[in-house]
Formats: structure tokens, C-alpha cells, sequence
């Protein structure tokens, strides 16, 4: 996402929460700041979690350590963001749409710094599969599968972020819904290579490696899901978590 497409969306999302009507023109600043400071933190994330697992599928052990060690940054934007969160709380004691932009900033900081932590996770099991030639091996089709799983996930983080950027309820609602995908992929995965670790002992540490993989991209979709979650609260004003599709639907339209 470009910096004016971020300039855009937040200019939309405070004319659509009235993030303008405060007296305190520094109070509007600082409100536009948190968004801008989460997008950008959301950048860096969608970044490493792409580059984590271009590192993976090609055994790029450079690549993998450059997403290793980013991981400090994005560490450090989590801590910044929450520190300016706790200072708006304290000096402004803000209500309504603005208590709940900060709440939803707050809860999605943790999630974006938790996927940069499994990105982390691509990058150390790359350096190892890297040197173990996984990818050389006769039956590398787990690689394929990962791919795919990780073109979808990729595409539903970018998707999530957009909503959240545009502030687009249905959006979020349809990422929400599609969650049970990303699980059903994962689950493809990780039969196929109990499979290969059957046929060929001497690849279980190889097929580990790349299931732990496959588990992150797993864990990258729920935190996806939540940031979806996040969205429809600061909008809505409902809370849609821990409950079934058909809970969601019923929840939106009381």
C-alpha cells in the first residue's frame, strides 16, 4: 500500500468516525498519527511474513536472515505505538469512537508483533532447510502446498489490512467468514507430510521443519481474522469474537 492510498484511507476514516469534531486540533493529530504509526507497522509485517516465505521456498538463507533480524523493528513499533496509545488514554481520557480506535489499536498492534514473530520462524527453518536441501529432494510437493497456502494467506493479510486501512466492514465481515479455509489448506498440509515422513525416515526433520512453517501461516490467518475483528468493533461497535459465521450475521443485523 502506497503512502498516498494511506493518506486516503486515513483521511476517509476520520470523516467517517468524526475524528474531526474535537475541539483540540492536537487531540485530531495525535488520533491520525496512531493510524498512520499502525499502517506503517502493518507494512513492515505484511513485508516480513512475504519475505519469510520467499526465504523458505527458496532456500535463501540471506533473505531469511535480513527477516530475522528486521524482527527488532518491528518489536520496537509495538512497544512505541502502545507507549503513545497509554498517553493519549492518560491525558485525554477519550470515549466512544475515539475509546475504541484506541482499544482496536492497542489489541492489533499485539497481533501485527505476533506475526512478525512467525515470520521469524520462516527465516530460522529456511537457513536449516536450506542446508538440509529439502527442496532438491524427490517429492518436494509439500513446497508446492506451502506456496499455495502462503499466495493465500499473503492475499487475506493484505485484504485484512486494506479493510482496516478503509475501515470496510463488509470486507472484513467476508475475511471473517473465509477463516475455515485457511485451516482446511493447513490440515492438507500437514497429512501430506505425515505421508513423506512415513515413506522416507530420513526426511522427518526436513518435513518438520516445513510443517512448523506451515503451522505459522496458520497462525498469520487467525491473527488476520482478529485484525477483521478489530475493524468491525472500531466501526460497529460489536464485538464478534470467539463466535460461529452464523453468530456474526445474526450479531451485525441486531
Amino acid at each position: 500500500m502506497t503512502t498516498q492510498d494511506n493518506n486516503e484511507n486515513i483521511s476517509g476514516f476520520t470523516t467517517r468516525l468524526h475524528l474531526d469534531k474535537h475541539i483540540s486540533r492536537r487531540f485530531n493529530e495525535e488520533l491520525e498519527k496512531v493510524r498512520t504509526l499502525v499502517m506503517a507497522m502493518g507494512d513492515i509485517v505484511e513485508q516480513q511474513v512475504n519475505d519469510g516465505l520467499s526465504a523458505v521456498l527458496n532456500a535463501d538463507e540471506t533473505l531469511a536472515a535480513k527477516v530475522i533480524e528486521r524482527d527488532k523493528k518491528v518489536n520496537d513499533m509495538e512497544l512505541a505505538i502502545d507507549e503513545y496509545c497509554t498517553q493519549i488514554l492518560a491525558r485525554r481520557q477519550p470515549a466512544a469512537s475515539d475509546l475504541r480506535l484506541l482499544v482496536s489499536v492497542i489489541k492489533s498492534i499485539t497481533d501485527l508483533e505476533r506475526m512478525g514473530d512467525e515470520a521469524v520462524k520462516f527465516g530460522k527453518n529456511a537457513i536449516k532447510l536450506a542446508k538440509g536441501n529439502f527442496a532438491e529432494e524427490e517429492g518436494a510437493r509439500p513446497l508446492v502446498e506451502l506456496r499455495h497456502l502462503g499466495k493465500h494467506v499473503s492475499e487475506t493479510l493484505n485484504r485484512a489490512l486494506t479493510a482496516y486501512a478503509q475501515m470496510d466492514v463488509e470486507a472484513a465481515l467476508n475475511i471473517i467468514k473465509d477463516d475455515n479455509v485457511i485451516d482446511e489448506e493447513f490440515d492438507n498440509i500437514s497429512r501430506l507430510l505425515v505421508t513423506k515422513m512415513m515413506e522416507n525416515p530420513r526426511e522427518i526433520k526436513n518435513s518438520l521443519r516445513v510443517t512448523w512453517c506451515a503451522r505459522a501461516l496458520e497462525r498469520i490467518g487467525e491473527h488476520t481474522t482478529n485484525l477483521c475483528e478489530y475493524t468491525v468493533y472500531l466501526v460497529e461497535g460489536k464485538d464478534v469474537r470467539h463466535i460461529t459465521p452464523e453468530q456474526v450475521n445474526v450479531k451485525m443485523k441486531s
